[in-house]
């Protein structure tokens, strides 16, 4: 029930904040980071990046784990830190949502010193206007299946980032209602469904 004729692209990082380790009952001695880091991704976290475009959802950003890596009860830790992955539409790219994460970020500088630093493995938004390969797919889906898909930049990253750099890409496959769960599965009607749908779609496309 949809084509995907683009991804949001994919920027991931880490926060690092660090105080000074000591006993929960001597904190004079010590620095605590854990609540120096919840002002940081509060700062972080308190504003929406934009409202989406024509084609894509809005950026969003999530924070995905804040470890300190203390199994103790009475001892402050050195330091902690969160990671964080944003998706983001063809307002940015990977250069100035940087810079607006680090904008962001100034706000919290009062909490004291902190690091940051961004994962190498960015996936940079893209979207397809091949004309003649979206209708035709468009038409080949409805043809097996009486239904004329969406046109849709939702959902993760795929391999797509990386034809799309050789050749106008979109994507089309099987409904993933399980994906990514225990015993992911799917039927053979869709399976069925969707070999004819590839077999129209490369009639059509190359005669």
């Amino acid at each position: 029930d949809a084509i995907k004729i683009g991804r949001r692209g994919s920027l991931s990082g880490t926060i690092t904040v660090t105080g000074k380790q000591g006993h929960v009952a001597y904190p004079h001695l010590a620095d605590n980071p854990v609540p120096k880091l919840i002002k940081v991704l509060a700062a972080l976290g308190d504003h929406q990046p934009d409202a989406g475009t024509e084609h894509f959802q809005p950026t969003n950003l999530e924070i995905v784990s804040v470890d300190v890596g203390n199994p103790a009860w009475n001892v402050i830790p050195n330091s902690a830190s969160a990671r964080f992955n944003v998706r983001y539409n063809d307002t940015w790219t990977a250069e100035t949502l940087k810079r607006w994460i680090e904008a962001r970020l100034d706000h919290a500088r009062d909490a004291g010193p902190f690091e940051i630093a961004y994962e190498p493995s960015i996936s940079d938004v893209f979207l397809t206007r091949s004309d003649s390969l979206i209708a035709t797919l468009s038409a080949a889906i409805e043809a097996e299946t009486g239904t004329a898909p969406a046109l849709s930049t939702g959902g993760g990253t795929s391999d797509a980032r990386f034809i799309k750099d050789y050749c106008p890409v979109v994507e089309f496959g099987l409904v993933g209602k399980t994906m990514h769960q225990v015993d992911e599965c799917v039927t053979v009607a869709d399976l069925t469904a969707l070999s004819a749908i590839y077999e129209t779609f490369l009639e059509r496309y190359f005669r």
